[in-house]
């Protein structure tokens, strides 16, 4: 799984492909409605690759997170709980250190809807990313 070219936009709902590379922008195209559009360095732009999540020992990146929703669920989209306390109890099967206190109800939301999009465009998988260098 690659999550280098899938971007998160601040105040954008969804998720983006990086179709191309300007000076300025980025050319992104959504993950939901394949409608393309520029994306600019100051509209917040964030590859999912360098999201992680806060454990109470280290932070975990977004793709270890992903797989193990993928374990979980079996390769199928996550069925999202309305009530908070079922999120955090969902959460904590998957990622059980996460930090109760810096991960908020919004991040984990957030976190399951992005699955969810990855999932119906076939982006998630169990292979784990390949370090440089090692082989």
């Amino acid at each position: 799984m690659d999550l280098s070219n899938i971007l998160s936009i601040t105040g954008k709902g969804g998720l983006f492909k990086l179709v191309s590379r300007t000076p300025n922008c980025f050319i992104v195209e959504s993950l939901e409605d394949e409608h393309r559009f520029p994306a600019f360095s100051q509209d917040g732009v964030a590859t999912l690759d360098n999201i992680a999540i806060f454990t109470d020992e280290d932070e975990v990146s977004l793709q270890s997170v992903f797989q193990s929703i993928f374990k979980k669920e079996n390769g199928a989209t996550v069925t999202i709980p309305k009530d908070n306390n079922a999120l955090k109890a969902y959460f904590a099967e998957v990622l059980p250190n996460y930090d109760r206190e810096r991960v908020y109800v919004s991040n984990i939301k957030k976190v399951l809807s992005w699955y969810n999009l990855l999932v119906n465009n076939n982006l998630v998988d169990l292979e784990e990313k390949k370090e440089e260098g090692k082989e």
